[in-house]
């Protein structure tokens, strides 16, 4: 089994940017840091956090909620095309609203 340090990482704020989640790494720490960023489903709120291929980031963006998947580590920023394929996108996360009555979770008895 190979040894947590052989395993191939790169903080997660200088992920952020390479993807094209923001303009600025700076902008990308803050998404971090202000806890809008969750990798595996836990909470990560330091932007220098170790990010692997596989990794499954939730990000609390202003107009939506991104799901995205590693799929490959980046030395530099990418352009639009090259950044697309640094990751998968998971789905559309399905918001759920109390005024619709087709939903499920609100049918009364």
């Amino acid at each position: 089994m190979a040894e947590p340090a052989a395993i191939p990482w790169q903080r997660l704020d200088k992920w952020l940017f390479c993807a094209r989640v923001r303009r600025s790494r700076s902008e990308c720490a803050r998404l971090v840091a202000a806890g809008w960023v969750r990798v595996n489903r836990q909470i990560v709120e330091k932007p220098d956090f170790r990010l692997r291929i596989g990794d499954v980031l939730t990000l609390a963006l202003t107009q939506d909620v991104r799901v995205l998947r590693v799929a490959h580590l980046a030395a530099r920023r990418l352009g639009p095309a090259q950044a697309r394929a640094l990751y998968d996108e998971i789905g559309e996360v399905p918001s759920v609203s109390c005024a619709d009555p087709d939903k499920a979770a609100y049918r009364g008895p």
